[in-house]
């Protein structure tokens, strides 16, 4: 009994330092690693404090979603040092290569788009892009609901895509299109230039509610290599394949259709969706290889929860 106590106790302190650590960060100067491995420990010990269940699943990939957020926000904790590090000139580079001396974005949105203006199937490519922000949650939580034999890999791939592309943000943070326009380097003497469609809309839309919304939600906007969006949009898409036609083909379009908008938009630069497919294949591939690994860290929380509860 008092080793249980003991345990219980020890995972209350780490999940209450967990959450409370990317909260306070600014405030008590707390180291990224620090900040990270506080937060990364929550869901272990969830496990240690509640017995399995769906909704234990559901919190443990909240508090796991906690901890990507912070690692993926910290890096603009000091806009001015990551402003030093921004690659910029790189992906522009490239995808001018690809577009034939223009980007694809320019040539997509000169094509088609009137500035001031936003047809029915512009409104739906950035609403494409605004669901993003539930869509690999939303295919977690189905795989949960309906297919539960198949959720600890469905998780697993579609956070692990998530934690590994948030390192590329650290490594080599890069801005997406917009910032390059907003710096001269997509100008090409033709107009118009560049426009960051979503944030036109929104603004639109959204009205005064615009500014607060996206001050949640931006985040970090020197984050664009690789494409997350699109990366874990791909591995969910794959998920869902993985139970039954119909809702592989609810995920392939809104992939497409994700990718589609992400570079008409201005949000992403085809390069960034290339890295991003290809992040999102190597989390697929890694499961066999790692699932021995796997079943050992399962086995160890499975002992400490059994012991927590003993």
């Amino acid at each position: 009994m008092r080793r249980s106590t003991a345990i219980r106790a020890a995972a209350c302190t780490v999940l209450a330092a967990g959450v409370a650590a990317p909260l306070v960060r600014r405030r008590l100067k707390l180291k990224p690693p620090v900040v990270i491995a506080a937060a990364a420990a929550t869901p272990f010990a969830l496990s240690a404090l509640i017995p399995r269940s769906p909704r234990r699943d559901f919190v443990m990939c909240a508090l796991q979603m906690w901890a990507y957020v912070a690692a993926y926000e910290m890096p603009a904790d000091d806009p001015e040092a990551l402003e030093r590090r921004v690659r910029v000139a790189y992906p522009v580079n490239v995808d001018k290569a690809l577009g034939m001396g223009t980007t694809p974005t320019l040539r997509l949105q000169r094509a088609f788009g009137t500035p001031g203006r936003f047809a029915r199937w512009e409104k739906l490519l950035v609403w494409s892009h605004w669901l993003w922000f539930a869509f690999p949650h939303g295919t977690v939580l189905y795989v949960l609901l309906r297919h539960r034999e198949r959720f600890p890999r469905a998780a697993a791939q579609v956070y692990a895509t998530f934690d590994v592309g948030v390192i590329g943000y650290w490594v080599i943070p890069t801005a997406p299109p917009w910032y390059a326009a907003e710096r001269g380097l997509m100008d090409d003497g033709r107009t118009p230039e560049v426009r960051r469609m979503m944030v036109e809309y929104g603004e639109q839309f959204w009205k005064s509610g615009w500014a607060p919304l996206y001050g949640v939600l931006g985040g970090n906007p020197l984050a664009a290599m690789p494409s997350l969006h699109f990366a874990t949009s791909v591995t969910a898409a794959h998920v869902l394949s993985d139970t039954g036609k119909v809702a592989a083909v609810l995920g392939w379009t809104y992939a497409a259709t994700l990718g589609v908008a992400l570079v008409y938009l201005g949000e992403h630069y085809v390069v960034d969706l290339a890295a991003g497919a290809v992040l999102a294949d190597g989390v697929r591939r890694a499961m066999p290889p790692l699932q021995p690994l796997a079943r050992r860290l399962s086995r160890v929380a499975q002992t400490i929860e059994a012991r927590a509860h003993a």
